[in-house]
């Protein structure tokens, strides 16, 4: 027995291209099994197979644990039994009994023969996944082998990968036998069917494209930083060139168009408008919503977002059809764009600088003359009259140092009254709303000053009652309420 257990092993592992170890642990798996089938399905058995004799030994073992916690005699034994046999025994430990050499006969060999193989497919389906891991393809070509439900199982080499529907490019209709490129998209190590899960939508199976028909970003000269797709109609990407003498946007369209043409191709017809790329935010998001001009942007840093002023006839451009020009450029740079004409720019403007006339007209008791000097010189909060350097504020020359000493100490006063109004608000709030993800001071001083004092308080309210509340913006507003009612879910499940 012990001879023709070494040659089965031998020949597994020479015919499954796999390691020796994999097979004796299967095997030690198998006939631990089929030991169990002999003596009790519910008990732990560990077998040992000696490597160079092939001779086994099989244990029956009990993990030892405190005796309140015992819930299966068949695997289990309390600390007090265990220390009867063993003194020094630990809660953790194991507590094994040696079994008589146990014949299997036919059933026990035919259950131990598919543990063994099972075992062994598995190890070859992992180091077929590591060889093509080590290759560190991130672009995956093969051929459709066949359609499961809309999705497409592609055959790469001695791999098979799930092309799922929804990352297919819409309109797209793959056959069996159709060759395909796809991107790497996730590996699933748990699932029984294909582990590499591929994308022919997602914004890096651009890149790639790309770097596989233009040379010079393998080469290190122009790098793709950003990328951002409708699938199967229009795409942009950000190109950024590391050598002064390379031209970045005509280096990737080609000669006569044939590099971007090649990956329009492989994109079903997917147009592509290439962006230069700038570390300056404003200036990538005027090129980005090429091919609209500019008339000129606000940059709202805190917020994460642009104004973007457009000329009349150039508004529906940028805007682009169902909104897919301003989409992809917000993807691509990665702040909010907010479109707006000329006039409606105007407007906007005209409606925050009343705001903040009346701010400081009510706040720090000036009149409108005083409160538009200070909008026109750039002040726009309380914060920055009472603590910008006074040299700074010396520069103004329609006022004098009596009347900016006046204005500052107003200010603070101001800024004093209003925090200690806000601790005796927050005195108020319960620290289980203070503590929420997202919640800060401030904020729930205001919502205190409205009588929202508690997390259920808080989550009771809607959106737009918040956002009406506290003047914060709707996204913020909608995480801050989900966490507030997380609990509720929470107690339901």
């Amino acid at each position: 027995m012990s001879r023709e257990l070494l040659l089965l092993v031998d020949a597994l592992a020479r015919e499954k291209n796999v390691d020796r170890d994999i097979v004796f642990t299967a095997l030690e798996l198998a006939l631990a099994q089929a030991t169990k089938k002999r003596i009790n399905d519910d008990a732990d058995v560990r077998v040992e197979v000696d490597r160079e004799t092939g001779e086994f030994e099989s244990f029956r073992r009990w993990l030892v644990m405190p005796d309140e916690l015992v819930e299966n005699d068949e695997q289990q034994m309390g600390l007090i039994d265990a220390r009867e046999q063993l003194p020094d025994v630990q809660d953790g430990d194991y507590i094994e009994e040696e079994l008589e050499p146990i014949d299997f006969g036919r059933i026990g060999a035919q259950a131990a023969k598919q543990v063994i193989l099972q075992k062994i497919r598995d190890a070859e389906r992992e180091q077929v996944l590591n060889d093509f891991l080590e290759r560190k393809e991130h672009l995956v070509t093969g051929t459709v082998k066949r359609m499961e439900r809309g999705s497409a199982i592609i055959e790469a080499g001695r791999i098979e990968a799930l092309l799922p529907r929804d990352q297919m490019i819409p309109k797209e209709n793959l056959r069996p036998g159709d060759r395909v490129r796809a991107w790497l998209m996730k590996i699933d190590r748990q699932a029984r069917g294909p582990q590499l899960i591929l994308s022919r939508t997602a914004p890096q199976f651009i890149m790639k494209l790309f770097e596989l028909e233009v040379p010079e970003i393998e080469d290190g000269l122009l790098e793709i930083k950003a990328a951002a797709r409708d699938p199967g109609v229009r795409a942009k990407i950000a190109v950024k060139s590391n050598d002064p003498r390379v031209d970045p946007i005509g280096t990737c369209v080609g000669m006569r168009g044939s590099r971007v043409t090649a990956v329009t191709n492989e994109l079903a017809g997917e147009r592509v408008d290439i962006v230069l790329w700038s570390a300056e935010p404003a200036q990538l998001v005027i090129g980005a919503l090429a091919p609209a001009e500019v008339s000129s942007i606000v940059v709202d840093e805190e917020k994460h977002a642009m104004d973007v002023v457009v000329d009349e006839s150039n508004l529906a451009i940028a805007i682009g059809r169902g909104g897919q020009n301003v989409r992809l450029a917000t993807e691509l740079t990665g702040w909010t764009i907010n479109l707006m004409t000329v006039e409606q720019s105007q407007q906007k403007q005209q409606g925050e600088t009343a705001g903040i006339r009346q701010l400081f007209m009510e706040k720090i008791d000036v009149d409108e003359e005083v409160a538009d000097i200070l909008i026109e010189e750039g002040f726009s909060t309380l914060e920055e009259i009472a603590y910008v350097p006074l040299a700074e504020m010396l520069e103004i020359d329609a006022f004098d140092e009596a009347t900016i000493s006046e204005l500052r100490e107003r200010a603070r006063n101001v800024l004093l009254t209003e925090a200690i109004v806000d601790e005796e608000q927050l005195d108020k709030v319960q620290d289980d709303m203070l503590a929420l993800e997202g919640m800060d001071k401030p904020l729930a001083a205001k919502l205190a000053k409205s009588g929202v004092c508690t997390r259920e308080d808080l989550a009771d309210l809607a959106v737009d009652e918040l956002v009406e509340m506290t003047g914060i913006d709707e996204d913020r507003a909608k995480a801050l309420i989900t966490v507030a009612r997380a609990h509720w879910f929470a107690e339901k499940e």
